[in-house]
């Protein structure tokens, strides 16, 4: 039998005994903690047990906050499933009237909300955060800056609230966007587990990522010579006036590089300066209409001028003058009139088509950047044999349609349920709504974001072992954001272990776990025994992984090649946010 969390608030045999995640838990009712687990670690069980004790031990209401509409259904159907049925959740969202609102804020006990409603309802004195025990936000990454999470946090923590639980799988790359998130959440502890955790890692399946490159087709290269050549005689201007300097092929980083030397001549009363910031954002507009029309392809590019001429409608000139140019006319005629025809369209096909004969039953995600884009996707894949692909996209926009919340909420079920078995997303589909998980998953481009990378990575893997497919077209920025995000998400590493030693935490407290048992079947222990035993077992490993050095130092080493346990007991019921999916 496997061994089972046993709390009086909890189901009865519901949740599986997993150690580090009941260290979680400790450090969790301790202080406010972030928890950063990869993705398929068990946040929610972390989150679920915390809530089950704070209601055991306070008298205060729990909110939950997650960034989409659909994270919050799901988070409620969950919290709903494994607790006992003495405590009742209930979803907030802009479609809840305030009366209703105001009736839920007094007399319930959990509340899941997104961050603009907690917000709304705190400004407007609906709800009162001194009242509340414990503060749960998922994807935490979000509490920067003036998203909505991180004004929810500072009016929490200004108004008296309590404990904040945070939850992400990736916090960032940088040390100081980490610290930045630890310091708005007013964060005492960081409790980190990575993939390669002995503690961790035999309940994650195996993930292979792997890599396809294609050659740009030569309808492509036509289409993109001209917007080449005007993007060039731009550039050769500002290397006679000594403000492009990089050698090469032109490049993003050229261009920021001479926007800075011409911002820099204004500054010093230069008016010539004036001219070159104009022409230089010209530059490098073209260069991502070159970028999107070569490592995307027709969707793309069409969807990049579509949203300009939404821009120009909206009065903005830089927009207005380039849709005038007859070379940016000609394009537009062109890309009208023509079908995909991008490399990795085909590719996309084969895969799928491959896929879908070695396994009728499997499940697959792609994800791709650009609306038109998964348009041409999903009608590329239509007339495969066994594929019935459905769109995954956002809200709809100025000038494109779009699925509303509760549509979103169908197209996950109908994915869950079998009524697809292809998924055809956006960046929709990386976090927020719990997509479940597929045995394959492809980028139809690479990220250059090691959050997003890490997002779409975790929708696959998570029962048993998955594939990741990236497909890069040859000579584009493809090359570059592969390379960007594979170093973000080392120094995101680094980072975290850097944000934790700046924290002054102390031991953890496992005597916070006193109403936790764990039932093994044959006996009954303690959770701190549990821990323990865990920890004494894994004892050799767990020295290495704990000495700093390493931590820092020798933290992309790859994976141990020790077998995995059976497939079937990686995610048992009670770990997954869908448990009713079926693959």
């Amino acid at each position: 039998m496997c061994p089972r969390v046993v709390h009086p608030n909890l189901r009865e045999g519901f949740l599986e005994a997993r150690a580090y995640q009941l260290e979680g838990v400790a450090e969790s009712l301790q202080s406010s903690t972030l928890l950063v687990y990869p993705t398929a670690g068990g946040k929610t069980a972390v989150a679920v047990m915390a809530i089950a004790e704070t209601l055991q031990k306070s008298e205060g209401a729990i909110v939950i906050i997650a960034p989409t509409v659909g994270l919050v259904d799901q988070h409620q159907r969950t919290i709903s499933e494994w607790l006992t049925s003495n405590f009742e959740s209930v979803s907030l969202t802009g479609s809840t009237p305030s009366r209703k609102r105001e009736r839920v804020w007094k007399v319930s006990k959990i509340v899941v909300t997104t961050p603009q409603i907690y917000r709304n309802d705190v400004l407007s004195g609906l709800v009162v955060p001194s009242d509340i025990s414990l503060l749960v936000l998922d994807e935490a990454h979000h509490a920067v800056g003036n998203h909505a999470m991180a004004q929810s946090a500072d009016l929490h923590i200004e108004n008296g609230g309590e404990r904040i639980l945070a939850m992400t799988a990736s916090p960032g790359f940088s040390r100081d966007h980490v610290r930045s998130i630890c310091s708005r959440l007013s964060i005492d502890r960081i409790h980190l587990r990575s993939s390669n955790d002995p503690m961790v890692k035999g309940y994650l399946s195996d993930l292979d990522i792997i890599e396809i490159r294609v050659d740009v087709p030569n309808e492509l290269l036509e289409l993109a010579a001209p917007i080449r050549g005007w993007q060039r005689s731009i550039v050769d201007v500002e290397r006679r006036l000594g403000r492009y300097v990089h050698e090469g092929s032109i490049g993003y980083a050229g261009l920021s590089s001479a926007m800075e030397r011409a911002q820099a001549a204004i500054r010093r009363g230069d008016g010539t300066g004036y001219a070159s910031v104009s022409r230089i954002a010209l530059a490098m507009t073209l260069n991502h209409l070159i970028n999107h029309l070569l490592s995307q392809g027709v969707a793309a590019a069409r969807e990049f001028l579509r949203r300009k001429t939404v821009d120009s409608d909206s009065k903005k000139k830089s927009s207005r003058d380039l849709l005038k140019d007859r070379r940016i006319r000609s394009l537009i005629e062109k890309l009208d009139s023509m079908g995909e025809v991008h490399s990795k369209i085909g590719s996309v096909r084969r895969l799928v088509a491959e896929r879908l004969r070695r396994n009728r039953e499997g499940k697959i995600i792609i994800f791709a950047t650009y609306r038109d884009t998964v348009s041409a996707i999903h009608q590329a894949l239509s007339d495969i044999s066994g594929a019935n692909p459905v769109r995954f996209v956002g809200q709809a926009n100025r000038g494109e349609s779009g699925l509303s919340s509760g549509e979103q909420i169908e197209t996950i079920n109908s994915f869950r349920e079998g009524r697809y078995n292809i998924l055809v997303a956006t960046s929709v589909g990386e976090e927020g709504l719990d997509i479940p998980s597929a045995d394959l998953v492809i980028f139809y481009e690479p990220v250059g974001s090691e959050t997003r990378t890490i997002q779409r990575r975790g929708r696959t893997g998570r029962r048993k072992q998955g594939d990741v497919v990236v497909l890069i077209a040859e000579g584009t920025r493809d090359e570059g954001a592969v390379s960007a995000s594979q170093r973000r998400e080392l120094a995101m590493k680094r980072s975290i272990h850097s944000a934790r030693r700046g924290l002054v935490s102390g031991p953890i407290d496992y005597s916070l776990l006193d109403s936790f048992g764990v039932d093994m079947g044959a006996e009954f222990v303690k959770a701190e025994f549990f821990i323990s035993e865990e920890k004494r077992r894994h004892a050799a490993v767990l020295l290495e992984e704990e000495d700093p050095s390493r931590a820092v130092d020798d933290i992309g080493e790859e994976p141990s090649s020790s077998p995995l346990a059976d497939p079937s007991s990686f995610r048992p019921r009670g770990q997954f946010g869908l448990e009713d999916f079926k693959i």
